[in-house]
């Protein structure tokens, strides 16, 4: 009877261990733009989201609400800070910034710290941002596309995109 137990707890043990290493080194890194901005706010440099940028913030943290995430960043701008709010309320988190302008290093740093991670961005680095993590090029998207969550999972410094689209639709009040 021991000799049996015995081998069933090797066998756990060894099941374990090989999902212990199947898993070890991978990790996802989310991208978006910032929601829906008031391009008729004062501030045309850092405007608030509209009514349905809100909604489709809460959306989002609504999708990642089950998504294994360990950090979250945002560039210093009240429209990404806002974007990736309900996420890190939800998930109870704070909102790293990065320097948007930086992102050849900041795609090093995500690498190297190996952490699933959500990253709010901007229609001209969200892309670019994505590609550098995983050896491609890709440029700026259109200013009216929000719909976009650009999933990276990587391993071993290699990566592979793969790109979503949100159903999201606003509700008017």
């Amino acid at each position: 009877m021991i000799k049996k137990y015995l081998i069933l707890l090797i066998l756990i043990i060894g099941f374990q261990s090989c999902q212990t290493v199947k898993n070890n080194g991978v990790f996802t890194i989310y991208l978006v733009r910032h929601s829906e901005k008031d391009v008729s706010f004062n501030n045309s440099a850092d405007p608030p989201l509209t009514h349905c940028g809100e909604q489709r913030s809460k959306s989002l943290s609504r999708f990642f609400s089950d998504v294994p995430i360990s950090t979250i960043y945002s560039t210093d701008y009240t429209r990404t800070k806002n974007t990736a709010l309900p996420t890190a309320i939800m998930k109870g988190m704070e909102i790293k910034e990065y320097n948007e302008e930086e992102l050849v290093d900041f795609s090093t740093l995500l690498i190297k710290r190996k952490q699933d991670a959500l990253v709010v961005g901007h229609s001209n680095t969200t892309g670019v941002l994505a590609g550098l993590l995983v050896g491609e090029e890709f440029g700026e998207f259109e200013l009216d596309i929000y719909d976009r969550i650009y999933q990276v999972v990587l391993r071993k410094k290699r990566g592979r995109l793969h790109l979503l689209h949100t159903a999201f639709s606003c509700k008017t009040e």
